[in-house]
């Protein structure tokens, strides 16, 4: 796959349907796949946290998932066909994992939405094979959590944990899970539950899903994405000139 460097990032510029495509591949190679996607505020944060940095750059295939990174890639020559959705990925993938019978497993969330989403996935896709789900409350005992994946047998699992707990956990324990294929997802798990709904398609084409955020938890947002968002516009400032 095509890769770019932007802000001091090796990231994939790939479509969905390559993505997927490789995905599928290693999968059928048993080749272990640490996945990633990064947004705005995950670029941003990674310029003072080095332990996210080095989990970050430690996957094998990192996908541009915010619209914002796609524009600010583009501002400084870069080519960068679409993004690639961490929740529309999550999707391909079970949908990948149904086909070939690969058994998957569900890390994060509360425990009421994770298990709400492994039966929604398995009524949008009868016969999937769920090793196993957890919620994302355990790190009081962070082992016992990654030997009962291990011990699932599942091909694939899927952490819905907020950054950069998740990152750090795959890249802490990538070698002791037992899965062939690893991503973070992030809050994908609430949104398929019916916890928290998405941004509608025109606001995701026009990279306003963080507006969408802002107006559902507005107490909560608006100072987190304004301060992201000045400081990736600052970062995309100093890129271009050294572009």
């Amino acid at each position: 796959m095509q890769s770019i460097r932007f802000l001091d990032t090796d990231m994939h510029t790939a479509s969905m349907a390559q993505t997927v495509a490789l995905i599928e591949q290693r999968l059928e190679a048993r080749q272990f796949t640490q996945h990633v996607v990064v947004n705005v505020a995950k670029l941003v944060h990674m310029q003072t946290d080095s332990a996210l940095a080095d989990s970050v750059k430690s996957c094998d295939i990192v996908n541009i998932d915010g619209m914002g990174v796609v524009w600010g890639a583009r501002f400084c020559g870069h080519q960068v066909a679409e993004r690639v959705a961490g929740v529309d990925l999550f999707h391909q993938l079970l949908a990948l994992s149904n086909r070939n019978a690969y058994p998957v497993f569900l890390l994060g969330a509360t425990a009421e939405v994770v298990q709400k989403t492994a039966e929604v996935v398995q009524v949008q896709n009868p016969g999937i094979k769920i090793a196993g789900y957890h919620h994302g409350y355990f790190w009081d005992d962070e082992q016992a959590v990654v030997d009962a994946i291990r011990a699932s047998g599942a091909r694939l699992l899927f952490v819905a944990i907020t950054s950069p707990k998740k990152e750090n956990f795959i890249n802490q324990w990538r070698e002791q899970l037992g899965v062939d294929f690893v991503m973070g997802v992030g809050g994908t798990f609430d949104v398929v539950a019916g916890k928290v709904s998405r941004a509608p398609v025109w606001m995701q084409n026009a990279g306003l899903e963080w507006f969408y955020r802002v107006l559902q938890e507005p107490g909560r947002m608006w100072k987190r994405y304004l301060q992201t968002n000045s400081q990736f516009a600052w970062l995309l400032l100093k890129e271009k000139f050294r572009c």
